[in-house]
């Protein structure tokens, strides 16, 4: 008999940094291309990927007992290829390396090679997929068992990484933060399909097993239901929708301009970030395993 690893809050906060890095650095290669000019925003981008990637990397390598007392056995990994945790470590790696060129790049001021971009985003992408496919390795969990979780993990690492470059620049460089309105228009729309993946990750885990619908309940109406509702619906997902629909779409362009508006971008972004984690977090806990019945002999 095989017994598959319990996560913890650890390994959320894992999911939520690597996510976040990855999200950060297509934010940066995004206004490189789109928005040039904010430079500024760019480099916070630069700052953030690496930064947020080196804290999930550690936390990874003293996750569970086994990290925190032998730390060397994280490097095994690198000779199990036939493990998706090794081609996370593989796709972690690269991409730290590829973020901290591009940040160094940034700080000196020289120009960043179109290649660097498209090999970052690519990892990025990597790096954020792998992030669900981790927990979907235990088929014992239906919750993490399903194809749509690394694709919601994919959006909620790009909102979560748009969020934090958008929530600095409103607060540090307002100019720049007014002149990106195709990188904000297009951030608002993430939290829309994060919800509509959200909902449909629950409807079809509820449909699998009896596992699967304790999982859903747990998350609805049961021990989870504050912070599922209340923290990654309400915070994470509706209100940030709310207020940047009125703000992009319904304010006018002086008071979307002014400061006061710039402090509701930023406690809009602030609520996306506080979702992505407990969207993790809640994932993780709420998972109910399958009951396996070993027969007397």
């Amino acid at each position: 008999m095989t017994y598959e690893p319990i996560w913890g809050s650890i390994i959320a906060w894992y999911l939520f940094l690597a996510g976040l890095g990855a999200g950060a650095f297509v934010t940066s290669a995004f206004i490189g291309w789109r928005h040039p000019e904010a430079t500024f925003m760019r480099k916070v981008g630069h700052i953030i990927a690496p930064v947020a990637v080196a804290i999930g990397l550690l936390l990874l390598m003293v996750d569970a007992e086994a990290g925190l007392h032998n730390p060397l056995r994280f490097f095994y990994l690198l000779s199990n290829f036939g493990s998706v945790m090794t081609w996370g470590v593989v796709f972690l790696g690269a991409f730290t390396v590829v973020a901290i060129a591009a940040l160094v790049l940034d700080i000196l001021k020289r120009t960043i090679p179109g290649w660097l971009d498209v090999v970052g985003v690519v990892l990025s992408i990597c790096v954020a997929i792998y992030t669900g496919v981790l927990l979907g390795v235990c088929n014992t969990f239906p919750l993490w068992n399903n194809a749509l979780l690394p694709i919601l993990f994919l959006v909620s690492a790009m909102s979560t990484g748009m969020a934090a470059v958008l929530a600095v620049a409103a607060i540090g460089h307002a100019d720049e933060f007014n002149r990106v309105g195709v990188l904000k228009k297009f951030h608002f729309c993430l939290p829309i399909v994060e919800l509509l993946l959200v909902a449909s990750l629950l409807f079809i885990t509820a449909h699998t097993s009896e596992a699967g619908y304790a999982s859903v309940m747990g998350l609805v109406a049961g021990e989870w239901a504050l912070p599922f509702w209340a923290g990654l619906v309400g915070v994470g997902l509706v209100l940030p929708t709310a207020l940047e629909m009125w703000l992009l779409f319904f304010s006018a362009k002086e008071f979307e301009e002014s400061r006061l508006a710039h402090m509701i971008s930023f406690a809009s972004d602030a609520g996306v970030l506080v979702g992505g984690f407990l969207l993790r977090l809640l994932v993780v806990l709420a998972a109910v395993p399958v009951t396996v019945v070993v027969p007397l002999i």
